[in-house]
């Protein structure tokens, strides 16, 4: 009998995906449910079973059984002795340990074990002592309250992930209406309609049974992540604190509070590097959280955590989060907590920490779901090879390390590239995207575009933001700034001239900024640019392999130096 399975299964959890096979898309989507992508070649793309993974899919509801099905199904050549095991056992542990409020004492938690072997063996590990758990009963813990996220941290380390049911105070009670929309539809009850995936996700994050009230809801740029936080917002009618990216982004959860909801202007407040405003519902940004006034001082605005009496922390971006915002976060376990993000990647290797501390993975929806259905607009990804001129080619030779990245990175032959593509898609509505500010700054002259980096007043980005919205300005031309959380629903082409080496978060990020539904085909176009034969091609195929898992492909253009037109 022939083999005709998509995948490879190996005993150490790799997984490899023939690219060629009839059925590479349907085993991609199943996989990217309990598996991780690592690298994306073009003859297999490689994938890895983590603990991290079964647990998230756990949370999801995926079991053992299902997981070790669908390997079954899928393997060319079977699946290795043992590893079903495996993987049963670490799913196993998802659900053996759970956390409860004290029958007694108020301040007091109990950790249950499903055995008392269980305790035994955890009792032997490293940093046990450090948790402050007490042996209650053969199979208890008792702690103190304060102990909560730092027993859920320093256990998932361990391999064994708790499941929280010690419950959520309910915070200070807001009354929070949907107000009558001007878009989109209306509920029969007058409240906002939501789209059905976004429904979803709320009820995914709510839980049943009362359990629900911390999570992460992953979701792709233009899909609605903020109407979710908002829609969690007005089912649990209470006082909440918003943290977000960046000033243009608190500036626009204010403008979606404001349209979609009763809200007052008096009950939301800002709480950035421009204004102290701490009401109702306050928007802030990780940076005015972390800001310190010397290096090694006190992060002064962190007691904003224990400003009001909140019942709900929304994360946007989770993926961002800055250490001390994690440690604050291990604080307030008793308040409910909300992710939103479009990649749970994080590039320090921190999810075990948005999985313990935020919560594990909520809801998931696949991008190109997504852009079936018609959510998100249809992208095009191609990649175009820039060659050097013969000069900087020996610059590249002699330089080392990250010098050399950088010089291909911004290799002057990509202006003319850029100002070809804006000429091919005149008319459409165009994000240049680059690392380097000396790069953007010679592309802005060169193609006589506007520039806004980390320098533009706030002001000034405003304004650009709304005259690229309205169609005065067809090219902006942006820096890092822009990878997050800002609202230009009509672009519809993006050119990405350099980005962070190998940044996966980043690419997706950046890809984002197109994903909004657009009128007519809704299709968009994204471009990246990298030098030929350099170390900046190795980071693009790391850069890229987010999307990928996603589904997208990218078309690889090769161009000839001295080419006058290589579209």
């Amino acid at each position: 009998m022939e083999a005709s399975g998509a995948i490879i299964v190996q005993r150490d959890r790799t997984l490899l995906l023939e690219c060629a096979h009839p059925g590479f898309e349907t085993a991609r989507e199943e996989l990217a449910a309990f598996a991780e992508l690592s690298k994306s070649p073009s003859l297999y793309h490689t994938y890895r079973i983590t603990p991290l993974s079964l647990w998230h899919a756990a949370a999801l509801g995926q079991t053992a059984e299902q997981i070790n099905s669908t390997l079954t199904r899928l393997a060319r050549w079977g699946v290795p002795a043992g590893l079903q095991e495996e993987i049963s056992l670490l799913l196993s542990r998802y659900g053996q340990l759970t956390l409860h409020r004290h029958v007694d004492q108020p301040d007091r938690l109990t950790l249950r074990a499903e055995t008392a072997a269980l305790l035994d063996e955890l009792e032997q590990q490293p940093g046990w002592t450090e948790i402050g758990l007490t042996r209650s009963g053969p199979a208890e813990c008792d702690c103190c309250v304060a102990s909560r996220g730092k027993l859920k941290q320093e256990l998932t380390r361990l391999g064994y992930p708790v499941l929280d049911y010690a419950g959520y105070h309910e915070g200070q009670r807001l009354s929070v209406e949907w107000r009558r929309p001007d878009r989109g539809g209306e509920g029969d009850d007058g409240s906002l309609e939501l789209r059905p995936y976004q429904q979803e996700a709320l009820q995914r994050f709510q839980g049943e049974g009362g359990t629900g009230g911390s999570g992460v809801v992953v979701l792709p740029c233009g899909a609605g992540k903020t109407v979710v936080g908002i829609a969690v917002l007005e089912s649990l009618q209470c006082e909440t604190l918003i943290l977000t990216s960046n000033a243009t982004s608190v500036r626009q959860w204010i403008e979606e509070l404001r349209e979609r909801t009763q809200l007052q202007d008096e009950e939301i407040g800002e709480y950035s590097g421009e204004r102290r405003q701490v009401r109702p519902v306050t928007v802030a940004t990780y940076q005015i959280l972390t800001h310190r006034r010397s290096k090694g001082g006190p992060f002064v605005h962190m007691n904003l955590f224990n400003e009001r009496n909140w019942g709900l922390i929304i994360y946007d971006e989770v993926h961002l989060l800055p250490a001390p915002v994690f440690r604050a976060t291990a604080e307030i376990q008793a308040t409910r907590r909300l992710g939103l993000t479009a990649t749970l990647v994080r590039e320090d290797g921190r999810e075990g920490d948005v999985f313990s501390l935020i919560g594990p993975k909520r809801y998931d929806m696949p991008w190109k779901m997504l852009e079936r259905q018609g959510w998100i607009a249809s992208v095009e990804c191609i990649e175009i090879a820039v060659p050097m001129e013969p000069v900087l080619r020996r610059q590249y030779l002699y330089a080392e390390g990250k010098e050399k990245f950088r010089l291909a990175a911004a290799n002057p032959a990509k202006r003319v590239l850029v100002a070809q593509l804006v000429k091919a898609h005149s008319g459409a509505a165009i994000l240049v995207i680059g690392q380097y500010l000396d790069q953007l700054d010679q592309l802005a002259e060169y193609i006589r575009a506007p520039l806004i980096t980390g320098k533009t007043p706030q002001e000034e980005r405003n304004r650009l933001y709304a005259a690229f919205n309205e169609g005065r300005i067809q090219v902006l031309i942006v820096s890092k700034v822009a990878n997050f959380a800002v609202n230009l629903p009509d672009a519809s082409v993006a050119i990405e001239v350099s980005g962070a080496f190998g940044s996966r978060q980043e690419e997706a990020q950046r890809l984002g900024r197109i994903l909004r539904p657009k009128a007519g085909g809704n299709r968009a176009y994204f471009y990246t640019l990298v030098t030929a034969d350099s170390r900046e091609q190795d980071f693009a195929l790391r850069r890229r392999l987010f999307l990928t898992e996603q589904g997208y492909e990218y078309a690889v253009r090769t161009t000839a130096y001295g080419e006058e037109n290589v579209l």
